[in-house]
């Protein structure tokens, strides 16, 4: 039987974040991606910048999907199981756009930083302009393209903001070595001076962390 060929993953079709991420990691690096989906970002990282990369995922079907063609994923729970990784085992761990869904995000941080050299997260902002327009309005749980389902279906356990994370970062003595704010078609918040415009006006944030 054929083996299947890899996807083949274009940059720009990527999901923005991702794309993101992309650039921040240097070439010929281990890296390990969190709630990795189907493997897109391995994927990239592995034919662009020829890196180690291998991935997690809860959900089993994009497990089962990720390793019929050909991809390093291994079924797993950020919240149990990055426990088991060594200290230092990989130059970056990334979480894109699933801190706001673990049980236990301060432990899943800390975990990140323990096995890895850098964390790559990314996270929607809940405190974007619009939602705190639609929550002063309605009175309801705000929806947008980003929080694009009802407070009963979604996943998201432990929403947060762009000045949250700045502060979760300060208690856990974490050095943001850089970051970004950045709305879902791609245009980049220019407040990286100003966190609390970023904070109103981005729709989803990028951090680059490392232990001090």
């Amino acid at each position: 039987m054929n083996q299947q060929a890899p996807i083949q993953y274009v940059a720009k079709n990527m999901r923005l974040d991702l794309a993101l991420i992309a650039e921040m990691i240097a070439p010929g690096t281990r890296v390990l991606d969190i709630g990795c989906g189907d493997g897109m970002l391995i994927d990239h990282l592995f034919r662009t910048k020829q890196c180690d990369a291998r991935g997690i995922e809860i959900d089993m079907a994009e497990v089962t999907r990720a390793v019929a063609h050909g991809l390093p994923v291994m079924h797993g729970d950020a919240d149990d199981d990055l426990q088991h990784y060594p200290d230092g085992a990989f130059d970056y761990v990334v979480l894109s756009r699933t801190l706001q869904a673990v049980e236990r995000p301060r432990e899943v941080l800390r975990q990140m930083l323990r096995i890895g050299t850098r964390a790559v997260v990314s996270f929607p902002n809940f405190g974007h302009w619009l939602l705190r327009w639609q929550l002063l309005r309605h009175g309801r749980m705000p929806m947008t393209p980003t929080w694009d389902r009802h407070w009963y279906e979604t996943p998201n356990i432990h929403p947060c903001t762009i000045q949250d994370f700045f502060d979760l970062c300060v208690q856990e003595h974490y050095v943001v070595e850089s970051w970004l704010a950045v709305d879902d078609v791609g245009r980049r918040a220019p407040w990286r001076r100003f966190p609390r415009l970023a904070n109103l006006f981005g729709e989803q944030a990028l951090f680059l962390l490392r232990r001090a």
